[in-house]
């Protein structure tokens, strides 16, 4: 590719991105581009990774970044996090589980994890060894989280999990899964705990199919099933059980900004490719460049997309600060994956009929683009969110 996304829009690094989470998001880019790329329409086939895969970035340093130097991270923030992910949509390697893994699911254990479990999980999450996955949504509960049905019950010194949950991102090579249980149903929102799954060490627990997607492909998504599952009582994140969804609230802003971190290397990379296409492409005797048509609408686009850079620098640097509010988090979902979706189809007609050839990356980021207007809690429960708070 002759344009580099991270560089399209012509913006100076943010304070955050200099230094080394820059270094960072170089090393991380030529990992995707040299072990992923090269394998990642064999994933794509195959609907999910491999573990080689997944220890080979964990060797590279590309997992737990933000987790601290004593636990088997790199001792980072968020920042180096989002140069991570962002390596990952800029190369075109969408579907690799690192975001979930590093800052959604290792995240729960740093902040609620005793010294005990920090010590036991985190170090071989950082490896590979265990790949991380968070269970939450269910058949009859996807964005309403209080509507959980799986059941953790007291049996001595273990709890007996029992329950379905489906759309879980790693699910197949997930070891360890954080679940979201009702361990006092009558309390609602205040009868949930977070417990952690080792899955190899554990009967009754199921794997049920990789579901077949529109996009992600190589990202396996799956239904798991629960079924009179018995862990230590000391797998409960936390103090105390009842705790859960308040865990589940305070994590959900980092959740929806590493959305809106994909959403904008996306973005990035479709103009960087669409650009180095239409001044290739010859339509009636010039390039498509050229075109009046063609210059508007990549003006229109690529100034979208500035503008969604430059908010997005500024939640991150705000979340690194300790001061991104779950307000603003929820309109850095819903208005760069929206973004998102449109710069990716307004792409696409720039490319003609090839854009709808799954030869042409475009293509395959129009369909994985459509999920990130849905996982995360979707667009319209964000903007009930934001309209609460006026």
């Amino acid at each position: 590719m002759a344009t580099n996304p991270a560089e399209i829009l012509g913006l100076p690094k943010p304070a955050w991105a200099a230094d080394e989470v820059g270094m960072l998001y170089d090393m991380a880019s030529r990992f995707m581009a040299e072990e992923i790329a090269p394998r990642y329409d064999e994933f794509e086939k195959n609907e999910m990774f491999d573990r080689e895969s997944w220890l080979k970035a964990g060797a590279a340093g590309l997992l737990c970044a933000s987790m601290p130097e004593k636990y088997g991270g790199a001792g980072g923030s968020f920042a180096h996090e989002s140069a991570i992910i962002e390596a990952i949509g800029h190369v075109g390697v969408d579907g690799f589980g690192i975001g979930l893994h590093n800052s959604i699911v290792a995240p729960y254990i740093l902040h609620y994890g005793s010294e005990e479990q920090k010590q036991k999980w985190l170090p071989k999450l950082a490896t590979g060894e265990l790949i991380g996955a968070i269970a939450m949504t269910e058949p009859g509960a996807g964005s309403d989280l209080q509507g959980v049905k799986t059941r953790a019950e007291k049996d001595g010194n273990h709890y007996k999990i029992s329950g379905s949950k489906t759309f879980i991102t790693n699910g197949q090579l997930a070891n360890l899964i954080i679940v979201v249980t009702k361990t006092d149903p009558d309390k609602g929102a205040k009868g949930t705990s977070l417990i952690v799954v080792e899955t190899d060490e554990v009967e009754g627990f199921e794997r049920g199919r990789n579901l077949d997607k529109i996009g992600l492909k190589s990202n396996d998504t799956s239904e798991l099933f629960f079924n009179d599952v018995r862990v230590p009582t000391s797998n409960l994140l936390g103090h105390e059980e009842g705790k859960g969804f308040v865990q589940l609230m305070q994590q959900l802003p980092q959740e929806r900004l590493q959305i809106g971190t994909g959403a904008i290397a996306m973005i990035e990379r479709a103009l960087a490719i669409t650009i180095d296409y239409v001044k290739e492409r010859k339509a009636f005797g010039k390039a498509v460049i050229d075109f009046q048509n063609t210059q508007f609408k990549l003006a229109e686009l690529k100034t979208e997309a500035t503008i969604g850079r430059v908010f997005y620098n500024d939640c991150v640097a705000r979340h690194i600060d300790g001061g991104l509010d779950p307000v603003t988090a929820s309109m850095a979902k819903y208005w760069l994956s929206d973004l998102q979706g449109k710069v990716v189809d307004e792409c696409l007609q720039l490319h003609g009929g090839y854009g709808y050839m799954n030869e042409y990356p475009i293509a395959r980021m129009y369909r994985d683009a459509r999920v990130q207007r849905i996982y995360g809690g979707t667009n319209e429960i964000m903007k009930l969110l934001i309209g609460r708070s006026l």
